[in-house]
């Protein structure tokens, strides 16, 4: 639909319009910036406690290119989710904060067990469930044998008086790719093609059926072993690993008062299982941690065909995956299915709003003119917003960041445009996008119906039949909803984070 937001992304993204198809997936990967000048089943996830539930979030892979201008902090991935069903549970909007009515009280979930068994068909839906023990074609687990993929298991469970969907996943989906002419085309034209790919183009060819895991040419990572794995993702990241982790997730969100960021690392479960990442990627710019990197445009070189890769062994998206948008048989032709459920217990749906409209993210970036609310006085990088969410707020000087035509060198020594909406301080919140309604959603990338109660959307735009991802991607910099005592994550989100590499 014709959006009237504003919304701007950087040039890089541009290279987006070739990668994201209806059958491609876009980027995320290990940015960092350097200047170098110039079963439909009723479920929903949940983790039975803390010392069981996704602590595969805690080992995070390591950077091993030791770039001037990249933060050492690396990124976490969990999560896989299950088969398409039916739709959220409604739930409050965290959008209106003085509405009384709409936070029940509850007890963060509470750490025993109540006796009774709970209802296990009161979970949440549309995980994919792999009811029957599929394997992967390529993938292979800790003993050799191929990998299970999807989500094992979907349970109810109930702990203090609250309601729970425990998902069991092992984090290695289901992917299968049919290389078109404009998926070749976008390998073939990488940046770095000639020493991306060992013969240095990709060794793939129109009507290709291309498996996950399975060698197109690429140099990986040597964690990646041969036939299982080498060969599909670009130098850099991790191979991915069978992680068998256990995410919970309440039935009954309720809304967050307090502020409560994502950070990194796993925020979620994607309905095959991986995790679903925010927009970081652990990285920013002369490793100062101002002006950090947002994935999709740092990483986008770092990522395979499905937009996906790995940390510390867990793979994860960071944005709209054209590869789940298949599985769940997103076609825009109404609103879209649950794709994933964040750690707070709210659904994550697709981009489509209705019928070939789109949700419409409410973050915009920054003016930088000294005249405009959110500039600066030199009219470049030389100072941040106080606060992202309330531009009235005013600004604050800070070490500058590179100029909006400045080349910056990512963690795989890709070179980019740092144009404006490259990094998370060049974006904030516009309040009265929100206040519109309709397609327009809340600080926390999400709005509330009356069919599927609060949910978060997955963003993007749409060029030319395109979808480009947009700011911040999934779900916002912070929950809407309470993180209980055994989510997946915590507030600020479980560090180190970042891509992992060898």
């Amino acid at each position: 639909m014709g959006s009237t937001s504003t919304i701007k992304q950087p040039g890089a993204l541009n290279i987006l319009t070739v990668i994201i198809t209806a059958t491609l997936l876009g980027a995320c990967g290990s940015g960092g910036s350097e200047t170098t000048m110039g079963t439909s089943q009723n479920t929903q996830s949940t983790a039975v406690d803390e010392t069981n539930s996704s602590q595969s979030n805690a080992h995070a892979d390591t950077a091993s290119d030791n770039s001037d201008n990249s933060d050492s902090d690396t990124d976490n991935a969990d999560g896989d989710t299950g088969s398409t069903a039916g739709e959220g549970d409604t739930a409050p909007d965290p959008g209106d904060e003085d509405d009384s009515d709409t936070e029940p009280d509850d007890d963060e979930g509470g750490s025993e067990e109540t006796p009774d068994s709970p209802d296990q068909n009161d979970t949440l839906a549309g995980w994919i469930l792999n009811s029957d023990g599929a394997t992967a074609a390529i993938m292979l687990d800790e003993a050799g044998q191929l990998a299970q993929v999807n989500v094992q298991a979907v349970s109810a469970l109930e702990q203090s008086g609250q309601q729970y969907t425990v998902v069991t996943a092992s984090g290695m989906p289901d992917y299968q790719v049919v290389v078109d002419e404009e998926m070749l085309s976008s390998l073939s034209s990488r940046p770095r093609a000639a020493s991306d790919f060992a013969t240095g183009s990709p060794q793939v060819a129109i009507g290709d059926v291309v498996e996950f895991g399975q060698d197109i040419g690429y140099n990986s990572n040597s964690s990646c072993a041969l036939d299982a794995g080498q060969g599909y993702w670009p130098p850099g990241p991790v191979c991915p690993e069978v992680m068998d982790r256990t995410g919970t997730f309440p039935n009954q969100p309720t809304q967050n008062t307090d502020a409560c960021e994502t950070g990194l690392g796993t925020v979620g479960f994607w309905v095959n299982g991986t995790s679903v990442y925010n927009w970081g990627d652990g990285q920013s710019y002369n490793n100062e941690r101002i002006w950090q990197t947002l994935a999709p445009v740092a990483e986008q070189y770092d990522v395979d065909v499905c937009g996906g890769h790995a940390a510390q062994g867990d793979y994860h998206h960071h944005y709209y995956s054209s590869c789940l948008a298949e599985m769940v048989g997103d076609t825009g032709s109404g609103h879209s299915p649950v794709y994933g459920y964040a750690a707070d217990g709210y659904a994550i749906y697709g981009p489509w709003e209705s019928q070939g409209e789109l949700a419409i993210s409410s973050w915009e970036v920054r003016d930088y003119r000294a005249s405009a609310p959110t500039g600066c006085s030199d009219g470049a990088r030389s100072c941040v917003l106080n606060d992202q969410y309330d531009v009235s707020q005013g600004t604050r000087n800070v070490s500058s960041g590179p100029g909006f035509d400045t080349v910056v060198r990512t963690l795989s020594r890709n070179e980019l445009v740092a144009e404006n909406g490259y990094f998370k301080e060049d974006f904030y919140w516009n309040s009265t996008l929100t206040e519109q309604g309709g397609n327009y959603l809340d600080q926390y990338n999400g709005h509330y119906d009356e069919h599927r109660g609060y949910h978060y959307h997955v963003t993007a735009r749409d060029d030319n039949g395109k979808l480009i991802p947009t700011f911040p991607y999934t779900i916002g910099d912070r929950f809407a909803g309470e993180l209980q005592s055994n989510a997946l994550t915590s507030c600020g989100g479980i560090r180190p984070g970042g891509p992992g590499r060898e």
